[in-house]
């Protein structure tokens, strides 16, 4: 580590919120499914800003929709109509599964599950929810309520009331949770922190006749599996699912902070002026981002490209005879390696070989790369994992409960 990186690590060490596992790397550029750091060094991004990269980094198409509108309008407030913000409205009403005609703007995919929360209690006059476990669905009060894992929720209990909890994939318990007093049900098609687990078309198929036999709404969020990443645009396509309401957010903007509620003529109906709202939310910078992007993988078929990539990886490295793995799995370009061990050092490991990787859970490594890499560049990380993996050398892979994010 040189000098000028000690600097910046530095004065986020002594500014910063301390919120956060650092690893010992400064980035400062990127450009596809590259990101080089202060000293020069590059590396394939297999993290991607938790998912948000889908276009990867820089792309031409979102820079010059960003400059253009910077240069002429960046913020409207929703009590004026703005040109971006309509057209992205139809852009989404024409691409999204049927009967979600409606969309709520925000900044993230936690206040897109916070607004989809708010509005099935509204829309239903019930205030229970049923959500899964290893689900994770964000960090803002109502949002940490439906995520599992006690890491994240015991130093703010107490926390909403009325969530309650089932085995993801596990239909026989998700019905004796459900009932007249359910407001909704919210899960993931891919489980992202819970593991990178998908879960199997009877359980979806099950989770909606469940909610339409007591009037609950189905709430899915795709934050990290929307536009393209699972192979399909939205990963519910692949079962033929009908949510009632869609939480849309990181890939959304390209890169631009964005979220995103989607529903229909049910919720809609239900929802007055200024029962919910956002300052930022809908601003038309980030409105032209999110539909460059949409642009973007329509015009590079990235949604194909997802599917055929992901599988490609998938089927490699199960090839691969690789200690420490005990299943690997995912869906589209979103793919997990279950280890024996836990993963921290085997990030560690990748990273000095040039690939950021990230974990999903304490032994689970996880691969969310731009729906823009290359076959190449896919190699080049399948060799470094493979790599990292092959060492039997025990003492170098050396288990410890430090968390790297």
């Amino acid at each position: 580590m040189n000098r000028q990186t000690r600097h910046w690590k530095q004065l986020e060490a002594d500014h910063g919120s301390g919120l956060y596992a650092q690893r010992d790397v400064v980035i400062v550029r990127g450009r596809g499914a590259t990101v080089w750091d202060a000293e020069g060094r590059s590396y394939l991004d297999c993290v991607g800003g938790h998912g948000v990269a889908l276009l990867g980094h820089a792309h031409p198409a979102v820079v010059a929709a960003v400059n253009r509108q910077a240069g002429e309008l960046i913020t409207c407030p929703e009590i004026f109509s703005n040109d971006k913000r309509a057209r992205l409205f139809r852009r989404l009403s024409d691409v999204a599964p049927p009967g979600l005609t409606r969309s709520y703007l925000c900044n993230s995919g936690a206040e897109a599950v916070e607004a989809a929360l708010k509005f099935a209690r509204i829309a239903t006059g019930r205030i229970g929810f049923v959500a899964a476990m290893r689900g994770f669905h964000g960090r803002t009060l109502g949002a940490l309520s439906a995520t599992w894992s006690q890491a994240y929720r015991a130093p703010f209990e107490p926390l909403v009331p009325g969530f309650t909890h089932f085995p993801y994939d596990n239909l026989d318990r998700a019905a004796a949770s459900i009932d007249e007093k359910t407001a909704a049900v919210i899960v993931e098609i891919v489980q992202g922190e819970g593991g990178v687990r998908p879960g199997s078309p009877a359980f979806f198929t099950g989770l909606r006749e469940l909610c339409d036999a007591t009037g609950a709404l189905l709430i899915v969020d795709e934050v990290q599996t929307g536009f393209g990443r699972t192979g399909r645009l939205f990963a519910c396509e692949h079962h033929g699912l009908r949510p009632d309401l869609l939480c849309l957010g990181k890939g959304i903007g390209g890169g631009v902070p964005m979220g995103a509620t989607l529903f229909g003529e049910r919720v809609a109906r239900a929802l007055k002026p200024g029962c919910h709202g956002s300052t930022f939310g809908g601003n038309p910078l980030a409105c032209a981002a999110a539909l460059a992007t949409l642009d973007v993988i329509e015009a590079e078929d990235l949604v194909r490209q997802a599917e055929e990539k992901g599988a490609y990886v998938i089927e490699r490295l199960r090839l691969l005879d690789l200690p420490w793995v005990r299943e690997i799995r995912g869906m589209g370009l979103m793919v997990g390696l279950e280890l024996t061990r836990k993963v921290r050092p085997f990030l560690l490991a990748l990273l000095k070989r040039g690939v950021l990787a990230l974990p999903a859970g304490s032994t689970v490594l996880r691969l969310l790369p731009p729906l823009v890499i290359s076959r190449e560049e896919l190699d080049l990380v399948i060799e470094a994992v493979a790599a990292a993996l092959e060492s039997k050398d025990e003492d170098s892979h050396a288990e410890t409960s430090e968390r790297v994010q």
